[in-house]
Parts: structure tokens; sequence; C-alpha cells
């Protein structure tokens, strides 16, 4: 019955799936069963690319499930750089959600989570680019610190490494710094210092994972020389859990919420291959562990238990998988009798596990508040509680960071619930629960990490732990468990977040850009929120001189912890332009708080807590509008509807079945929000509603879409996106139309206008396009061809229809000047021009 079961019987958590990310898992004997397989093998290997969704899940899905190798993803970015399908977080707030999707992906297919320092800063035409942007010497650091760390027998590139120029230069690059540091993980002269947590290590040998679509097309690839290539069965079905390696692929891709990517899984046969590149070439064309042993021999004195392991393989019982727990406890004492090793701990964290199990020994540390502060004493719950007939003794627990050890000394008898009370005193020196990666100033290639050993974890770093100290079968074993909040929801039932430590007070300046188009003073609103009870202090705005505030300060009270309270400053710019960053700072006692709280919270992912520097951008800018109501039907998802409201106008957000004639009529402008047409179906049977809006006499103005578009008619007149795009943002900008409307009225636009913009100018162009369009713009990177699609426009009947793939979601939410100007323009354009009905497209 076991060798039939050991073919076909996988590990995935499908907890993930219907629960929110912190509820531990509960493993059925399928599970179980797998988890063990996995103890008796020994190898390894790492999959590298550039961004979270490169990773190919089918591949890493194969290899950790059916293969049972242990599987990493090293992705050298968090994703910071893309476009926000769920919601208006971009840049790094955008790359925390992404790094969470990764890990809840990781445990759907079984891999493991890492990543380098690299930030990505958005698109990049080539590898030259993208490595001085990231700083290629301190990625190539942390490729080669992933490497030594996870010591992986196979290395995996996503990305060929000899194809410059044909892709994302990010792509390119991960791939070249793979192949670079294949030759540098063993030598002891390279990145020494690494080498005090660390060992050197050579893995065996590389690949490319290659497919057609690096050919060019399926025909190309069927007609290639495939001698080099090794070829893997992925289309694997587990008779046990009655699903296809695709399809558990297809549920960790579909973590991907915020970049669109829900999948649907595949059945049948399918393969993958992977073409030879570095190391020793495997003979046998079918497995990537030819030559290697990934046995217990490996270890020196592991080969008993390896014939251990195997026994407790054979003598499994799905019907009563505690009868394995005194042979599982007997293989963890006898690999702590090994000499310190790498595999060492990765297989004693395995058996913990497995034992706990096989036992149901649910440990669990509960805190009585979600939020806690440093110094502050927090009181936990504690659950302990076998449900099997083993023997256990709960001999103590230690308290973490602390490092406080309470005797408990008591029997867990089977199915009776120990429940113990604990007092946890946090040091006043412990850190804020925030990412780590952002906790320093970075660049706009790179994060910073200063400490060694943090680099590459891929999740926020938790400190309050309590260790279980566990007897079984005469040994002790200690069962480590991160503190958590857990509440009941009246419609989700049981839910989990993690305890976050926070600053007692934190403040927000309610937007992170404030225009003054004028001399006149505008009120600025700070919302203060405590993170204890009874805090009452001071709270000011750090602003230069020549701006006026009244009052200087505002005092407050906030009894209960969790309380919000907004106050407002009444502020005068100057007279003349300027931009200044104004902080907001708060004086309790002598000290200063100026950490700004921002919640990260989708049901997909774990709830995160990013604290940064309280501040916005005050920007005195002499800008002329005409006060016209706007219409704005959300896409995807930005913060271009607020910039709007900012800019003095009257913002509707439209929902796209809302639009009727009745409803247009209230307004002078339409604007569709960005992949508006790529994400709402509901707007493509409104089209002929929003051209008549237009020809009436109206304007209407659509943002960026990418080429998927839902409809080809977008426009009233032929216009066709291509993946036309100008990354660099201080590439020169030509008028091809000086003396046009949209440059002239009622802001005169200037070359200084595109001066500091952030990441890009646009992207998504059309390249091809009606002669009733007239292209504004013209821009290129360097050493490319100009590109004209950047800003279209062309009058429909009365009415003006603009076209636009500037990245305003992007610069009006960063205040970039220039582009308050050029949107306030585009929104008074009016047309003097009449287009006879008949031209229109049908």
């Amino acid at each position: 019955m076991h060798i039939k079961f050991q073919k076909y019987l996988f590990l995935f958590f499908f907890i993930s799936q219907i629960l929110n990310a912190q509820q531990p898992a509960k493993h059925n004997t399928v599970e179980i069963y797998n988890q063990i397989q996995k103890l008796n093998f020994l190898g390894s290997v790492l999959y590298i690319a550039a961004h979270p969704d490169d990773e190919n899940t089918r591949l890493i899905s194969y290899l950790s499930n059916e293969t049972k190798a242990r599987t990493g993803y090293l992705s050298l970015t968090r994703g910071d750089g893309g476009q926000n399908l769920i919601g208006p977080q971009l840049r790094e707030l955008l790359g925390v959600i992404r790094t969470q999707e990764l890990i809840e992906a990781r445990k759907i297919d079984g891999g493991e989570q890492f990543f380098s320092r690299a930030n990505d800063f958005g698109y990049s035409k080539n590898p030259t680019e993208t490595l001085e942007i990231w700083n290629k010497e301190k990625v190539l650091a942390d490729v080669v610190w992933a490497i030594r760390k996870f010591q992986p027998d196979v290395i995996i590139n996503r990305f060929d490494h000899r194809s410059p120029g044909t892709t994302h230069g990010h792509h390119t690059s991960s791939a070249m710094l793979s192949v670079e540091s294949f030759d540098l993980t063993n030598s002891p002269t390279v990145y020494p210092e690494q080498l005090k947590l660390v060992q050197p290590w050579q893995a065996k040998r590389q690949f490319f994972n290659t497919s057609w679509w690096f050919y060019g097309s399926r025909e190309k690839f069927d007609a290639a020389d495939k001698t080099n290539l090794i070829s893997l069965q992925t289309g694997v079905y587990y008779q046990s859990t009655g699903k296809s390696n695709q399809e558990i692929a297809a549920l960790s891709r579909s973590r991907h919420q915020s970049q669109g990517f829900g999948s649907t899984g595949n059945r049948g046969l399918e393969t993958e291959y992977l073409e030879f590149i570095n190391g020793v070439k495997p003979q046998n064309n079918t497995t990537i562990f030819d030559g290697i042993d990934t046995s217990w021999n490996r270890v020196k004195d592991g080969k008993p238990i390896g014939e251990f392991i195997s026994t407790v393989l054979s003598q499994f019982d799905f019907k009563n998988p505690s009868a394995s727990i005194p042979n599982l406890v007997k293989a963890y004492s006898m690999i702590q009798a090994l000499d310190e090793n790498h595999w060492k701990t990765i297989k004693s964290d395995e058996l913990k596990k497995i034992i706990a199990a096989c036992s149901g020994l649910y440990l669990e540390a509960v805190a009585q508040n979600q939020e806690a502060n440093p110094g502050s004493l927090i009181k936990l719950k504690l659950e302990a509680i076998n449900r099997s007939p083993i023997a256990m003794q709960l001999l103590s627990v230690t308290a973490l960071p602390e490092q406080k050890n309470t005797v408990q000394n008591f029997d867990l008898k089977n199915n009776i619930v120990q429940n113990i009370t604990l007092d946890l005193q946090l040091p006043q020196t412990i850190e804020y629960t925030q990412p780590y990666w952002l906790k320093e100033n970075g660049t706009i290639g790179m994060y910073t990490v200063n400490e060694q050993k943090n680099r590459g974890i891929p999740d926020v770093i938790r400190e309050v732990k309590v260790v279980f100290n566990v007897k079984i079968e005469g040994i002790e074993i200690p069962f480590e468990r991160t503190v958590i909040y857990k509440y009941t929801d009246d419609v989700k039932g049981e839910m989990y977040n993690y305890l976050d430590i926070v600053p007692v007070v934190t403040s927000t300046i309610l937007d992170k850009v404030i225009l003054f188009s004028s001399k006149k003073s505008n009120y600025v609103g700070i919302k203060i929120k405590s993170g204890k009870d009874a805090i009452k202090g001071d709270l000011q705005l750090e602003i230069p001189n020549n701006w006026k505030v009244i009052p200087k300060s505002i005092p407050f009270n906030l009894e209960k912890k969790g309380t919000e309270q907004t106050v407002y400053f009444e502020v005068t710019p100057p007279n003349n332009p300027e931009e200044v960053t104004v902080k907001s700072s708060i004086l309790i006692d002598g000290e200063k708080y100026e950490s700004n709280q921002i919640i990260v919270d989708y049901s997909h992912i774990t709830k995160q807590q990013v604290l940064k520097p309280a501040e916005s951008k005050f920007i005195r800018l002499d800008l002329n509008t005409n006060g016209e109501k706007i219409g704005y039907i959300m896409g995807a998802g930005d913060e271009v509807p607020n910039s709007l409201t900012q800019m003095g106008y009257k913002v509707t957000l439209l929902k796209p079945e809302e639009i009727s004639p009745e409803k247009l009529a209230t307004f002078d402008v339409v604007m569709t929000g960005v992949r508006a047409y790529n994400t709402l179906q509901t707007i493509v049977n409104k089209q002929n509603l929003l051209f008549d809006f237009v020809k009436e006499g109206k304007t209407m103005i659509v943002q960026y879409n990418t080429d998927d578009v839902l409809t080809q008619n977008i426009a009233p007149y032929p216009l066709k996106i291509s993946r036309d795009r100008v990354t660099e943002e201080n590439a020169e900008v030509r008028f091809l139309v000086p003396n046009h409307p949209i440059l002239n009225y009622p802001n005169k636009i200037t070359s200084k206008d595109f001066e500091g913009w952030k990441q890009e100018q646009g992207l998504y162009y059309p390249n091809e396009f009606d002669k009733a369009f007239t292209p504004i713009l013209s821009s290129n990177d360097k050493g490319e061809t100009p590109k004209n699609g950047a800003l279209l426009v062309a009058p429909f009947g009365k009415g003006q229809y603009i076209y636009t793939g500037l990245s305003l979601f992007r610069e009006l939410p960063e205040g970039v000047s220039g582009a308050f100007k050029l949107i306030a323009n585009m929104i008074s354009l009016k047309s003097t021009v009449t287009i006879p009905v008949k031209t229109l497209k049908q």
C-alpha cells in the first residue's frame, strides 16, 4: 500500500486559499506522508529571475512535490516598479504587496522565497542601464550570498543571459548575474565578509529554462536542435488529491492578484525544457540531479538516518499517523547527534513540523491586542494540546526576545487543552514591525539593508515569539511559535494577524501632495493616531520660515489606544513658486515622534504595517484652471482623482454601469483611469454614449492601457496601442505642434515641465493612429527612434478626444509640477473644429 502511495503523495498548502494568511496549517495524513518522503531527499534547486511573477510555478511545483527537492525562488526585486490592479499602492508599497503574494504562492507550490536588495525601478530596455542603476556589484554579492546560504545543487535561470536588448533589462540582468556568480560562490576571496555566516559553495550545474517563446514560435522550437536540452515531464497527476501539477501551479500563480494573473490550471502531458549552460553536464537528460547524491549518504554519518527514515515510511499508518512518532523522535535524536552542517538544521526543522502534525500537537501564543509598544508588558494566552496517545510533557516556555524561561512541567494528556497565561516584557529597544528593507533610505535602484544576515530574507522580521519546550519519548524538542492576535469576524469566522510593534503615536498629513495654486492659504489636515492609552502632546508642522502656519502647534489628548483625531493648520504659501517637504512632528515629554503608519490590508496576504516619515510635498505653483466638472471612471486603480481635487476641480467617481446621457450631461470632462479598457468589461458597452458625450462638445481623456484591450474601439477613430514606451524619465521632449492650445492654454508648457518626472515618461504608446489625431509630443530613449504617441488629440464633433500614455498616474501623486500644468490644459481643451459624423468609426 505504501509503495503505491509513494509515487502520488505530495505537499502543498491549500489553507492559504480559504483562510487569511496567518492561520496555522493543520495537515492531513497525505501531507504528512509527503513531508516524511521529503526528509529522505537531500537535494536542492534554486530558480533565479528578476520579478515576482517571473517564476515558473509549474516547474517549482514539480521539483518540490514530485521530485521532492528543496526548491527556492530568488526574485532579484520585489516588483516595486509594476502596476497595481487591486488598489492605489505603487512603488515600495506595491513591493510590499507583491512580496506577500510571492510568499503565499510558495505556500501553495511548496517552494521557498528569497530576494536581493535590488529595487524594481521600472521598465529597462537593456541590462547595461539596469546594472548601472541597480549597482551591479551589490546585487551580484546578494546572488552569491543567496547561493551560499541556500546551497543549491542545481541553479535554473528563467531568462537567457545571451540576449541583451531583446527583453526587459531586468530579465537579462538576472540571468547574467546568475551565470557570473556560478564560478564565484566557491571562492573564499570573493565577498569574504559573507564567510563569517556562510561557507563557500559550488553548485553542480546551471540551466536556462527555455521554451518555444524564446525561439519566436512553436514551429521554430520544434525544428530546433535539442541535444543540449533536458526535458522534464511536469504534467503529473497526483491521484491522492485529484489535482494535476499544472492545477497546483495555477493556484500558486493566481496569488499574484495585484498583477491580474489569475490562472486556470491545465491537465495532461506537459514538458519543460532546460538548456545546460554551466557545470557538469548531466548524462541522463530526464533528471537535473544526474550524478548528484541526494540521499543521506552525502552527510557524514547520515546513511543510518536515511535507512531509518525509509523504515518509518514503510510502516506509516494513514489511519494512525501518531504510531510513527516514536521512530520520528528517534530520527530527530539521530540528526541532533550529527556534526553541525547545512542539512542538519533543515531536516531538524522539517522533523519538528512532522512530529507536531502526526500528534496533532497544537501550540499557539495569542496576544490580547494586535499592537504593542516598545517597553510595554503584553499578556499572552498560550494554548497547548496533544491530540495523540503519545506521552508528552510541557517542560517550559521561553519568551522571546527577552529569553525568559518559565517552568511548566505538566503532562500534555491526549486531547486535553492546557491554557497558560504569560506576561511578556518587551525591551525598550525592540524595533517597530515593518518591512526591514524599508527602514533605511535607499536609492532608485537599491534598498539599504546594513546587516548581512538579513539580506535575502523574504518577510518581515518578527522578534516576539514563544518557544514551547516539549519532552517526547524522553527527548526535549523546542517548538517555536510567533505571537499572533486573533479574533472572530461575524462573517468570516476566526481571523488571524501577527502582533505588531508600533510607536506610541503616529501622524499622517492627509494629502501626500498639497497644491497651492495661488497666494491664498489652505487648510492642511493631519490625522493623529494613538498607539497606547492616555497620550497627550503637541503637534506641529516643520516648514520653512517663508511659509506661514497658524497656529504654531496644536495640543491633543487621546484617552484610548487606537483613537484618531484630525486637526487642521492654516498654511499660507510664499508669493513665488516653490516646492518644499513639510514634516509633521509630535512632541511628548520631550521626545519627538515623526512616523506615519500605513496599513496595507488585503484578504489574500498578511496584513502589513509600513512606517514612513510623516511628511508631505507642498507646492506653490502658478496654475490656471477653469473649474471644469470631471467624471472619473476608475480603472485598475490610481490616485489621479485626489490630485485633480487638489487642483480645485469637482471630481465625481463614475462607475461604468452608471453612464447614461443624463449622468454625462452633468460633466464637462470624462476621464478614464489607468488600464480602464483592460479591466472594465462594462465600459465597452458604453462607448457610444461616451463618444456622443464628446460629439456634443465635451472632452474625453483616456489614460494609458496595455495592448490587450477589451475592445479595439477605445477611440472614435482607429488607434492601435503598442508596447512603445520612454523609460528614461529625463529624456528630451520635443513639441511637434508648439502652437497647439494644449501646450499654451491656460498654462504655457515648456521643456522645464518635463523635468523631475519619476520612473518613466510614459508607456504603451499608440504607434498607429488615424490622421484625425494630432500627435503633440515626441521623445525617445537613447539610441531609439522617436516615439510620437505619448499625447494624441482628435476633434470629434464639437468636442475633443485625448489619448495619453504619459505616466500621469505616477507623476501627479508625486507632485511633479509640470504634470499638473499639462493635465490642466488637457482638461481645458476646447474644440474649434467640427468633424462630420460620417467619418466616425462604426
